[in-house]
């Protein structure tokens, strides 16, 4: 049997209701997956409606997207999520950090949300940026691929994807690429007794998201996602085997056109297109530029989502209180 054709992107939307003529595109673009912002956001049964009509418009149990980290990056706040903090300050110890993913993905899965652009398994470094800083759990890279596993199963057991994020590891880059394009001049020997760490200890699992950041080691002029080097290290001598897609399409660090910027990120081997703000115009452009997804992206497309499944019942204040345990002893702090 055929697979049904989808399209090679992920789109969000513009506010917290979906109109007639944003159901109308995505019925004829069929987005992979679509990604929700704090805009989208207004109350859990509105939340929940609005992930119904992306997945009625498109006519399957497409996957919803959040970035829910905690601390500075979380979509979802009290009174639809606790007040979860950095990961930085988080303590207690991967049990901590599993058990922290899995509460967090049962508030997910309450509105509807079945993915998180989560964690983020970058490396703190003399060159991170302060905007990365605190969302990194340590320096240590072992540590984080150990954090980084505990907080994918939390999450996976819950019922939700994990994207961990950025691939091959921004943790070296100097900027923002939100606003600017960042540059990691370490030597590949460098990369790989660090930066690189986590992402091969962390390789086998579904999903993962590109950095809009340059390696001069793997290629001087051209950032990973739209790297062919960049990309082709990341699934040879990494092992990356999942479901790739770019951060943000739409993000300064990029430049050209966002048909440009699509069809640059798919021709290095990045399989699905992340585009977040909601425009119209700019999300015709990246549907057309993407096309479907065919071949290999196809095959990772569908095993990313059959790794998606209902989560068992939990006790949540069993978990609850065993999270406040180990999260107070001060000898288990991350």
């Amino acid at each position: 049997m055929q697979a049904e054709a989808l399209g090679a992107t992920i789109f969000g939307c513009s506010g917290t209701v979906l109109h007639a003529d944003e159901a109308r595109f995505f019925a004829r673009a069929r987005p992979w997956g679509f990604i929700l912002f704090r805009r989208n956001v207004e109350n859990a049964a509105q939340l929940q409606a609005l992930c119904a009509e992306l997945r009625s418009a498109v006519g399957r149990d497409a996957p919803v997207f959040m970035d829910q980290e905690g601390g500075t990056v979380q979509r979802l706040r009290p009174p639809l999520a606790r007040d979860w903090p950095d990961a930085r300050q988080q303590r207690g110890g991967a049990r901590a950090v599993w058990l922290r993913h899995r509460l967090m993905a049962a508030e997910l899965r309450a509105v509807g949300v079945d993915g998180n652009c989560a964690p983020v398994i970058d490396v703190a470094g003399p060159a991170t940026h302060p905007f990365l800083q605190r969302r990194i759990w340590g320096a240590d890279p072992q540590r984080v691929a150990e954090l980084g596993r505990a907080a994918a199963e939390g999450l996976l057991a819950g019922g939700v994807l994990p994207v961990i994020k950025h691939l091959p590891g921004h943790g070296a880059g100097n900027a923002d690429s939100h606003h600017d394009l960042p540059r990691v001049p370490l030597s590949l020997a460098a990369l790989e007794a660090r930066d690189f760490i986590p992402v091969k200890a962390l390789a086998d699992l579904p999903l993962g998201m590109s950095a809009h950041v340059v390696y001069d080691a793997l290629d001087p002029l051209l950032p990973a996602t739209v790297s062919p080097t960049v990309i082709a290290h990341l699934r040879g001598a990494l092992g990356f085997g999942g479901l790739l897609m770019t951060d943000d399409i739409g993000m300064n660090a990029l430049g050209g056109s966002m048909a440009a910027r699509t069809g640059a990120a798919l021709a290095a081997g990045c399989d699905v297109v992340l585009h977040c703000s909601g425009d119209p115009g700019e999300m015709a452009g990246v549907a057309d530029a993407a096309g479907q997804l065919e071949g290999a992206a196809q095959a990772r497309a569908a095993a990313a989502l059959a790794a998606r499944h209902d989560p068992c019942a939990i006790d949540i204040a069993a978990l609850e209180a065993e999270l406040e345990a180990l999260s107070g002893d001060a000898e288990g702090q991350v």
